[in-house]
C-alpha cells in the first residue's frame, strides 16, 4: 500500500477527520524525521511504514482527548510525538514542545520551520526548571512513570487543566503509586490500525 493511502486508511479507521493538506504535512513530517534520524538519534524505526504507525497514528490517538484546549504542552516531545502531528492536525491549539536533549530540540526548531508550524514552540531544557509554561493539556508518550510525571508537571498545568498521559500495557500499578491529590478522571485503550500493542491513554487531574 503507497504510503499516501496507508495513512488515509489509518486516519479512516480511527474515525478522525483530517484535511489533506494536513495529511500531507504529516507525511513531510516523516520525511524530516527519515532525514535527520542519523543525526540526531530520533527513533530506532527506519521502515517508513513503522514510522507513519509508531509516529503518526499513535500520536494522533491524543486528538479526541485535546478537542476543547487551547495550549498543550507535550513532555519529553523528543523527535516531536505526539506534539508535532497534534500540531499540524490542530492549528488552532498553541503547543509547546519540552525535551531537555539540545540535539533533539535542535530537529524540533527545525521541523517547525520545515513544517510552517506557527501555533508550535521549542524548549530545551528539564522540565524541572521550566517555569514559564502553562497549558491546559500537559501530554506525554512513554516518558516517566505517572507519578513522577505529575510531580515534575504540575507546576505547568494551568487550573482546570488535565494532564494525558500516552501508555503501553495498561499501568495498574503506576495509577496505585499516584498521590492522593491527583484524581484519574478516565483509563482507555486505543487502538492504533497497524500496531500489534497495547496502548491506553491516562487522564488525570489536579482534586
Amino acid at each position: 500500500m503507497e504510503r499516501k493511502e496507508r495513512l488515509r486508511a489509518g486516519i479512516a479507521a480511527m474515525g478522525l477527520d483530517i484535511s489533506e493538506t494536513a495529511q500531507d504535512r504529516l507525511l513531510a513530517y516523516v520525511d524530516l524525521l527519515k532525514k535527520w534520524n542519523k543525526t540526531y538519534n530520533l527513533t530506532a524505526l527506519r521502515d517508513e511504514e513503522k514510522m507513519i504507525v509508531h509516529h503518526l497514528l499513535d500520536s494522533l490517538t491524543l486528538l479526541p482527548y485535546i478537542e476543547g484546549a487551547q495550549t498543550m504542552l507535550d513532555v519529553g516531545s523528543g523527535g516531536g510525538q505526539p506534539g508535532i502531528p497534534a500540531a499540524v492536525c490542530r492549528p488552532d491549539v498553541q503547543i509547546t514542545l519540552l525535551d531537555a536533549n539540545t540535539k533533539k530540540t535542535a530537529f524540533l526548531q527545525q521541523a517547525v520551520i520545515e513544517l510552517g508550524l506557527d501555533n508550535v514552540r521549542v524548549v530545551s531544557g528539564r522540565v524541572e526548571a521550566v517555569s514559564d509554561v502553562r497549558a491546559d493539556v500537559v501530554t506525554s508518550r512513554a516518558f516517566a512513570e505517572l507519578a513522577d510525571f505529575v510531580s515534575w508537571t504540575g507546576h505547568l498545568l494551568k487550573d482546570g487543566g488535565y494532564w494525558a498521559a500516552m501508555k503501553g500495557v495498561y499501568p495498574q500499578g503506576e495509577i496505585g503509586r499516584l498521590p492522593q491529590d491527583v484524581c484519574v478522571e478516565k483509563v482507555q485503550r486505543l487502538d492504533v490500525p497497524g500496531l500489534d500493542a497495547e496502548r491506553h491513554i491516562v487522564i488525570l487531574s489536579k482534586r
